[in-house]
């Protein structure tokens, strides 16, 4: 599988992707520091039945950047871009963490190009102790200090599992683009307000997952999304943190699975 580039329109600039598979259409969008690589497991498993496509977010591996103000609604206009650009009229759509609020921005204003999300480790409604730690660390980024070991410390335990896990993360968050990294992650530090009372109104199947160790995106929000969407199930998978899909491939693998049959018979 390689890392495929394509030139999106104005002001989006290079959009790089990993695309692997055949049929329907799922595509996955990663995290604040990470890339499409980090959704490997899931790519394997699910193109077996599916055309999978994962993108790199804006400023991330082989994407172009987004303006140095860019918010929450520009990341969800890239997706549009990206999406038309690549002839995707209709798509099951995933995202973990700054992906999955873009995932749940992108479900709210263009349902009709879906056929279900899931939202992955996604923040909602912090509070507002939470919420000034996060936008802290949105002004240290930046700002030019990039403390990688708080986040992996907390994302991760000391099973032989989550270190491997780790590794590959460290290695991912070190790589990043300072300005594609801050910009993305001001707009994860305001973002989990911007649509959250549009979730009553997505009608098609939303899958909110998380683990129980999740300090920041939380059992308590994922089921607080789940409940608040006409047709939402919440998963919590018990015994891992944040990077749930690295940490636990074959339970968030079985769950993405069954998530694409949901629904299947609508839309055939």
């Amino acid at each position: 599988m390689t890392l495929t580039t394509l030139q999106l329109s104005e002001p989006y600039g290079k959009l790089a992707f990993r695309e692997a598979g055949s049929g329907r259409a799922v595509v996955l969008i990663h995290g604040v520091g990470m890339q499409s690589a980090a959704w490997m497991p899931q790519i394997e498993a699910l193109s077996r039945t599916h055309r999978v496509i994962a993108f790199d977010m804006p400023g991330h591996g082989g994407s172009a950047p987004l303006r140095c103000d860019a918010q929450l609604p520009d990341f969800v206009g890239w997706l549009q871009a990206a999406l038309g650009a690549l002839g995707l009229e209709r798509v099951s759509l995933a995202g973990h963490s700054m992906g999955a609020l873009i995932a749940l921005g992108f479900a709210a204003t263009h349902q009709a190009k879906l056929d279900r999300v899931a939202l992955l480790n996604a923040v909602y409604c912090r509070s507002p102790e939470a919420r000034t730690a996060v936008e802290k660390r949105a002004i240290q980024i930046r700002d030019g200090v990039l403390d990688l070991e708080t986040p992996l410390a907390r994302w991760f335990g000391d099973t032989p599992v989550e270190l491997n896990a780790r590794a590959q993360v460290s290695g991912w968050l070190s790589e990043v683009n300072p300005h594609g990294y801050g910009t993305a992650y001001d707009a994860f530090a305001r973002g989990d307000t911007t649509y959250a009372d549009q979730i009553g109104s997505i009608t098609c199947p939303l899958l909110a997952l998380t683990g129980g160790g999740d300090q920041n995106s939380t059992p308590a929000m994922t089921r607080a999304i789940a409940k608040a969407a006409p047709l939402g199930r919440a998963l919590v998978i018990e015994g891992h943190r944040h990077m749930v899909n690295l940490t636990a491939q074959d339970e968030v693998n079985m769950a993405l699975q069954s998530w694409l049959e949901t629904g299947q018979e609508k839309d055939a």
